[in-house]
């Protein structure tokens, strides 16, 4: 379930947004302003941005150039109802991903959004072969033999996590981190995840006092 900061202070477009987000399996925190936006990105790690352009406190240019120096390398897409050549330029010249313009096809913001979501998990393609798993970036579902091997909400945040992240480490705090928000964050109930993500065919090794990495030949 990739994640998604959208940034929009159009109430009724906003919550159509997060709808149409949420029906198609993506986890969405909105958020109308751009401290509340900063906030968030200190908060939590999301795979995709959606920004809208004119927002109170700052502008969506200036959010993005701030995140940008600061490390923050989130796929963005721009929203928004500016449509002259100077404003593109500025959208792309801040760090800027893509650049929809207001009022969009929802299709079309869907298309533009899986395809940041391939790039940034450096594939071709929405599939990823591992052994004798395949694994679809954009639902973030696993299969056997065409067969969808079903996960609860928790263990599939953390099947993105090593799927982000094949052959690396990733450590007890940061995989814990994943299930913050449910309160589900006890070291006992990662070793139960772990257990049933093994038993689905993942190699995942346990790294002494350190943490988890899942190995792909």
């Amino acid at each position: 379930m990739a994640r998604i900061l959208l940034v929009e202070d159009d109430l009724i477009l906003s919550e159509t947004l997060v709808e149409l987000l949420e029906s198609e399996g993506y986890d969405v925190t909105l958020v109308s302003a751009g401290n509340e936006a900063l906030e968030a990105t200190y908060d939590e790690e999301f795979e995709l941005m959606l920004l809208d352009v004119n927002i109170p406190d700052f502008s969506g240019f200036e959010l993005l150039k701030m995140l940008r120096e600061s490390g923050n390398e989130t796929p963005c897409i721009f929203l928004t109802s500016l449509n002259d050549i100077a404003s593109l330029s500025r959208g792309f010249e801040v760090g800027a991903d893509d650049y929809l313009k207001k009022p969009f096809d929802f299709d079309e913001l869907l298309v533009r959004i899986q395809a940041l979501l391939r790039k940034s998990f450096s594939a071709q393609s929405n599939e990823i072969l591992y052994n004798e798993l395949l694994y679809k970036i954009t639902t973030n579902e696993l299969f056997k033999e065409d067969e969808l091997i079903l996960f609860t909400p928790l263990e599939q945040k953390l099947l993105s996590a090593f799927f982000k992240r094949i052959n690396e480490t990733i450590t007890k705090q940061e995989l814990l981190h994943e299930l913050d928000s449910v309160n589900e964050s006890s070291e006992g109930a990662l070793r139960v995840y772990m257990t049933k993500l093994r038993k689905s065919g993942l190699e995942i090794q346990t790294i002494k006092g350190v943490g988890y990495r899942l190995v792909k030949a």
